[in-house]
């Protein structure tokens, strides 16, 4: 092929710098960022059909998002279970068992004395009180609680969570009550970490041996929230071993951050049977503390959604004076149209509680062993009411004593330790899959469409809105604007359009935007007939991002930010399947199909353009980009414009390039650089 003249290189440079500004795109994501205090409806599905794979997708998300996908190794359980104590027809055991190597669970057993048969199991986790299972209320409490009628009985004012275990366990049910991180007996972990975490930690914030909430720690998805999903996953494991529980009647409930672990476990793990999330499910706050966020996981969902993920199985809720006080008009609703969608609206159930502050009470106890009573066929007379019973202290209920051992507390090189335990294994699982195109295309993949937010399937309708168009002899040069409707983005691009075009389209991705059309690379397209789209992803076209937005709440934790709204990576890269799937749209007015749609992409934006083109596929022939070397790994900073949850987890760029096979693929920045001419091999 010849050089161009200078003149003609000079002549199109100078065209370039006039192009006609594009005002900024008006789209959704120039708003403030969404916060766990919006509002999050759901809208019930029209079929069956389209619920099973929204259904799909949002436990995946689930999943991905709690560091889940795939399952961490699932390594001996070590149950000890000692300290038998006998009451008025039930047992208590104090149990601790490892949900990973060194990592321990601990909490109490309740069973009943005699068991006939096989017998229901029920998983009780609780929530933000303090040493839940260990303390008991103080007296004004207790008198403050029986004079509203919160509660029947001193004994279940003193202890809401030994009252329920033992109205269970006399009911004929197992009972496994487990501590949350950082409370009673689980030790491990900081109350500072777990929930009151607002700074960075500049020693945990290194690419070797990282600390929860490093960048390091979301790139690879590791969290708190996702740790107690783990324990409440083994504890289920520890549950279905014991050989007198019925595996068909298993149930989990909790209150406040235990019913957001309560929707979760139920909402992933298909063995539970019954579920009873109190007071969590609500269309406004999510859930405020640490522990109950991460990044990815309510992005275009909610409390509602995931409480949703459970039907048909037989579920029960309840609301307060509190962020639940709308649920009857607000999202209960859509709930019970799911239901009946399933043809089982009777299995959902709605306890209205507004005259209660925040609780667990007997009232709602009460509500929770009818409910459980009348699915899993117990026999006792409705409704169920809550029978008084003697409280145990502390130090009758503690796990740890001289002969069991407490492990160290509060221990940041067990933290370390942890994460790189978790790191270690789910590479190794993940380069297996890597290895084996069944492997990419069942994990590998529908985890990147979650880190990502989006497949190529959903990359929605576009429309072309032309702002300028110019005559400059060889080529026509266009601004304007695509307007994804589906999804209220718009990205403004301009066009170096060749009059005699032949049918070859470049999408040519630089971090200057539209200004990266003044290349000689550019110039070479265009003259050989092939058409160049520059766009402005979103924020560029402007002064470079140094840190991104994150929400208005002062605690340094990307989950807050991120487990709400798609990275600025993530934006980007929807930018260019928006681009991608208009070119490839045949029903776009005038504008000709080509014939072959290519992606380019270097800086920044060739990592972009590399995960573009991991989710578009065959839609894209061909891709050539420089990486310059760039790893998610190697970001320490939560704010940095590259940063991407879970962008390290996946194998990291190399990972991406995987993605990418088999469609041809240039690749530079990776060690040796390609052979021949970048433009020569794009014209292929």
């Amino acid at each position: 092929m010849k050089a161009l003249p200078a003149i003609r290189l000079l002549v199109l440079f100078l065209l370039l710098s006039s192009l006609p500004a594009v005002s900024p795109a008006e789209d959704v994501r120039q708003a403030p960022p969404k916060d766990l205090n919006g509002y999050f409806p759901f809208t019930p599905p029209t079929s069956l059909d389209v619920w099973a794979k929204r259904r799909e997708w949002v436990q995946r998300q689930i999943l991905v998002s709690q560091g889940l996908w795939p399952m961490p190794t699932k390594t001996p359980l070590n149950a000890v279970i000692h300290g038998r104590i006998e009451r008025d027809g039930y047992t208590i055991e104090k149990v601790y068992f490892e949900s990973a190597p060194g990592f321990f669970v601990t909490g109490n057993l309740y069973r009943p004395v005699n068991p006939k048969g096989k017998v229901p199991a029920v998983l009780f986790a609780h929530g933000h009180w303090k040493d839940a299972r260990l303390s008991l209320a103080d007296p004004n409490r207790v008198r403050q609680e029986i004079s509203t009628g919160a509660e029947r009985f001193e004994s279940g004012a003193q202890s809401i969570f030994q009252s329920l275990c033992v109205q269970l366990a006399r009911m004929g049910c197992v009972v496994w009550q487990w501590d949350m991180l950082s409370d009673s007996d689980a030790i491990q972990f900081s109350a500072e970490v777990v929930h009151r975490f607002a700074k960075q930690r500049p020693e945990m914030n290194t690419t070797e041996n990282w600390g929860l909430y490093s960048p390091q720690a979301e790139s690879h998805l590791q969290s708190i929230m996702g740790l107690q999903t783990l324990n409440a996953i083994r504890g289920l494991d520890f549950v279905l071993s014991l050989p007198e529980v019925d595996p068909k009647r298993t149930a989990i409930t909790g209150a406040s951050g235990g019913g957001t672990q309560t929707m979760l476990l139920a909402a992933v793990d298909d063995r539970i049977h019954l579920s009873f999330p109190c007071v969590m499910v609500s269309t406004s706050m999510q859930g405020g503390c640490t522990c109950e966020n991460a990044s990815l996981l309510r992005i275009g969902t909610g409390n509602i959604e995931f409480a949703g993920l459970f039907a048909p199985k037989p579920q029960g809720m309840n609301t307060a004076d509190d962020w639940t006080k709308e649920l009857s008009t607000k999202g209960f609703p859509e709930l019970q149209k799911l239901y009946e969608l399933h043809g089982k609206k009777d299995h959902v159930f709605l306890l209205r509680g507004e005259h209660f502050p925040h609780n667990y009470n007997a009232v709602t106890r009460s509500a929770f062993y009818t409910f459980l009573n009348r699915h899993f066929k117990l026999g006792f007379p409705e409704p169920v009411i809550e029978q008084d019973f003697k409280p145990l202290p502390r130090e009758e209920l503690t796990v740890w004593n001289d002969q069991h051992p407490a492990p160290k507390a509060a221990d940041p090189d067990f933290e370390r330790s942890l994460l790189k335990w978790f790191t270690e294994d789910s590479t190794t699982q993940l380069k297996k899959a890597a290895a084996d195109p069944d492997g990419i295309d069942k994990v590998l993949r529908p985890a990147m469409e979650i880190v990502l937010g989006r497949t190529y399937e959903q990359a929605g309708e576009v429309k072309w809105e032309l702002i300028d168009k110019q005559d400059r002899g060889g080529h026509l040069e266009m601004t304007g604007k695509l307007v994804n409707t589906t999804h209220g983005e718009e990205v403004p691009v301009a066009w170096l359009y060749p009059k005699e075009w032949k049918g070859r389209v470049v999408v040519w991705l630089a971090d200057n935007g539209r200004a990266g059309l003044k290349s000689a690379e550019v110039t070479r397209l265009v003259a050989a007939g092939v058409a160049v789209v520059g766009p402005d992803l979103l924020f560029q076209g402007g002064e470079p991002v140094k840190q991104t937005r994150v929400v208005q709440n002062p605690r340094e934790f990307a989950g807050y930010t991120h487990g709400y709204n798609h990275a600025l990576f993530a934006q980007r890269t929807h930018d260019v399947l928006t681009l991608v799937t208009f070119l490839r749209n045949t029903k776009v007015g005038s504008h000709p199909s080509p014939q072959s749609v290519v992606l380019a992409g270097s800086g920044q934006s060739g990592t972009i353009a590399l995960a573009a083109r991991a989710l578009a596929g065959a839609a894209v022939d061909r891709a050539a980009v420089d990486t310059g070397g760039f790893r998610f790994g190697k970001v320490l900073d939560y704010r940095d414009p590259m940063f991407l949850p879970g962008g390290s987890k996946y194998l990291d760029v190399p990972g991406l390039i995987a993605l990418n096979g088999p469609h041809p693929l240039r690749v530079a920045g990776e060690g040796e650089a390609p052979a021949g001419d970048l433009v020569e091999w794009l014209l292929e």
